[in-house]
């Protein structure tokens, strides 16, 4: 047996041996070995390797265990529990005859090795095949990088006093699952604050807490579509949404985007009626438009019309820097047809993974079961945490220093964007955490932003952004939340510089 299955490491009859041997191989690096292996597994492996290379074909009898240990070298309880588990699995049968190699298949019956599967075609849903569009993965703490917050003026102190007060009260029955829908006491603080912050309509009841903003879109779309309904989406817009609606199999359609917000076309309700319009009113993503009055109030009564439900996506609401807030469009008038979507991703940190969704009155108590079915809860910890934070008032507080900050540093982006691109149109209004920098045609966005990584530089190019690229939507999109005030002027330099790069070929062929 020996012969077959090889001898084991470290036995009583080779351990001398192999002591020598591999204090000789490592008297340079004494702590370069590994440990080997215990002696039942290695004669568990050794005996499935044979088995499975038909060195022991099927039908073949083991020695016996008082046999086997003596001329292994190891104890016969080893052998036993070697037996044991290799007849457990089906390696083998034990019968009153003794220990026999089970017959696991035609090949090892003739004592033939395996033959090695063919790898098989992987074949993937049809909708796969649209998220291989030229994202490239930008690491969101480059400085330039929009969306990501001033991490750094997280008042964690603060914070970690929320967790512990949540752990001291809640534990151990914050450890479960918890509520589908949320906790109670998140669901009723956010509501308070909305109702005071963005004059958004609604109770606690009526909002359901998600994983972060992309789970509230994906719960829009479940609830309100089916396999192949029309979605309207603001072009240049949020690749999140994009990304919801194409994994519900949904037909998105383009709408432009100018200074007034989404542009509905002539004729568009009657030649593409849509079952969602997704829009982000208070900022539009990426170009910074505020949606007008006037267009909110005809959406709405639009889509009443034609029985159309209204994302609003209140993108960086909570950060304008000019006036009074800008309301939210939900609350404009009595139960719109608006799902109100939001997140803690921006005011408090991405890692958070908390976003919500406010539904209207009616639908929240007639969708509560399939809200149950579709979700399961979970981070009660954090949501608990999370309520003490904005009851206490250290949520508002952390608004206010961010807006400060932020104001600051937009002011800088914009006078360094003034100085190094003085004739490009910049977009973003007096909102959020990016400004958005029209390019000429002629200097691709996506090279641009390409040079602009290797340069430890992480903007984004305005044309990955929209679903039918054309000359409007080529620009940078530059994100200052997470770059200090003296910083921006040095990185926007660097992007005027590589952009002159690539203006030189142009001018050698003028």
């Amino acid at each position: 047996m020996i012969e077959i299955i090889g001898p084991l490491i470290h036995t009583a009859a080779n351990r001398d041996k192999a002591l020598r041997a591999s204090a000789s191989a490592h008297a340079n690096a004494p702590h370069s070995a590994q440990k080997p292996a215990p002696l039942q597994k290695q004669l568990i492996e050794r005996l499935q390797q044979a088995i499975l290379g038909g060195r022991l074909p099927a039908g073949s009898l083991l020695p016996s265990s008082r046999l086997l240990s003596a001329e292994m070298g190891v104890s016969r309880n080893t052998v036993v529990i070697a037996y044991e588990h290799l007849a457990a699995v089906g390696y083998v049968v034990a019968d009153k005859k003794g220990t026999r190699v089970s017959p696991l298949s035609s090949r090892a019956a003739r004592g033939e090795p395996p033959a090695q599967p063919a790898a098989p075609e992987v074949t993937y849903a049809a909708r796969v095949g649209q998220f291989t569009a030229t994202r490239t993965h930008v690491d969101n703490a480059l400085p330039l990088t929009a969306g990501t917050p001033a991490l750094d003026r997280f008042p964690l102190a603060a914070w970690r006093r929320a967790l512990e007060r949540a752990m001291e009260r809640s534990l151990p029955l914050a450890l479960g699952y918890g509520t589908p829908a949320g906790e109670p006491a998140l669901r009723d603080a956010i509501a308070a604050h909305l109702r005071m912050a963005r004059g958004v309509r609604c109770e606690g009841s009526q909002i359901v807490i998600t994983e972060g903003a992309q789970e509230a879109l994906n719960l829009c779309v479940r609830l309100f579509t089916n396999p192949g309904d029309t979605v309207w989406m603001e072009d240049p817009g949020y690749r999140g949404a994009k990304a919801a609606f194409r994994q519900g199999d949904l037909s998105i359609q383009p709408m432009p985007v100018d200074a007034e917000g989404i542009c509905v076309p002539p004729g568009a309700w009657a030649a593409h009626p849509p079952k969602l319009i997704y829009t982000s009113p208070a900022h539009q993503y990426p170009t910074g438009a505020v949606l007008s009055v006037a267009r909110r109030l005809e959406l709405i009564a639009e889509a009443r019309r034609a029985g159309a439900w209204l994302i609003e996506d209140d993108y960086d609401g909570e950060f304008r820097y000019s006036g009074e807030p800008i309301a939210s469009m939900q609350g404009l008038v009595d139960e719109a047809p608006v799902l109100y979507v939001g997140s803690f991703s921006k005011t408090m940190f991405p890692a958070l993974r908390i976003g919500f969704v406010v539904l209207p009155r009616a639908i929240a108590e007639h969708a509560e079961v399939a809200v149950y079915e579709m979700l399961r809860g979970g981070h009660r910890l954090e949501q608990l945490a999370l309520a003490h934070f904005m009851e206490s008032g250290e949520f508002g507080r952390h608004l206010g220093r961010m807006r400060r900050l932020y104001r600051e540093r937009q002011q800088a982006l914009r006078e360094a964007l003034t100085a190094d691109f003085g004739a490009s149109e910049i977009l973003g209004g007096d909102c959020g955490m990016h400004l958005t920098l029209r390019l000429p045609a002629h200097i691709d966005d996506e090279t641009l932003t390409e040079r602009a990584l290797a340069r430890g530089l992480g903007p984004r190019a305005l044309s990955g952004f929209a679903l039918a690229p054309r000359g409007a939507t080529n620009g940078l999109v530059i994100g200052y939340g997470n770059t200090a005030a003296d910083k921006l002027a040095p990185a926007v330099r660097v992007l005027a510089e590589l952009a002159a790069d690539m203006e030189k070929p142009r001018r050698r062929r003028a």
